[in-house]
């Protein structure tokens, strides 16, 4: 059952997260690779994303405990209404930081996109692209992510809306170069001797980029 949410965006320490998360025995932890790697996953998505239907949460998650990065983070609000126990932690980065990093991994999907579209409209590179056009470049950005200064303010304004509308005893606003004491105080668990995990640089990221796009990132 679902307990924990992530309404960060990605590039803020999201897979950093997802690994502690699995430490700390909040695992499975369900991220944006789970739905790469699963035609049945990537099909539930299109369906809530860009269909626009409202689906069971439960069922969304079953197996899993955490939920991380995109489109989990994206939804949160829908999420906790309808599973009002799950905690949500609030991932958060220096903006300029945050920008250029998203910029240089997440975002060159789109440019990739725009130059070489894929040939086959069904294969899992383009029902990705769309669900995440859909729910972020289109969607939160207004399609204006390459504008630097509206994409950091919707960064903050954002952030600041989740801050405002959940309560403060069940939400975590964290930055990930904290390490765990923060994240173990919040959750109520003891903190673990090793060193806080640190994952998916952008050096990894562009890779996975390049694996997706080809499409040797989906089963």
């Amino acid at each position: 059952m679902l307990k924990i949410v992530n309404a960060g965006l990605g590039r803020t320490g999201t897979t950093s997260l997802q690994v502690a998360l699995d430490r700390l025995g909040f695992g499975p932890c369900y991220h944006m690779f789970d739905i790469i790697n699963s035609p049945q996953r990537l099909a539930q998505w299109e369906k809530i994303v860009v269909e626009g239907q409202t689906p069971d949460w439960e069922t969304v998650f079953d197996g899993f405990t955490s939920a991380v990065d995109g489109p989990p983070a994206i939804y949160y609000q829908e999420i906790t209404k309808a599973l009002p126990d799950v905690k949500v932690v609030l991932t958060i980065r220096d903006a300029e930081r945050w920008y250029q990093s998203t910029y240089d991994t997440l975002y060159q999907f789109v440019l990739k996109s725009r130059e070489n579209p894929p040939a086959d409209g069904n294969a899992p590179p383009a029902r990705l692209g769309r669900i995440v056009n859909t729910m972020v470049w289109n969607g939160l950005f207004g399609g204006r992510f390459e504008d630097k200064a509206h994409a950091i303010e919707v960064f903050h304004k954002r952030n600041q809306e989740i801050i405002d509308a959940v309560p403060a005893d069940n939400l975590l606003v964290y930055d990930v170069k904290q390490g765990w004491a923060p994240l173990c105080a919040f959750l109520g668990v003891d903190v673990p001797a090793e060193e806080f995990p640190h994952a998916n640089d952008t050096e990894s990221m562009q890779q996975v980029i390049r694996q997706v796009s080809s499409g040797a990132g989906t089963n």
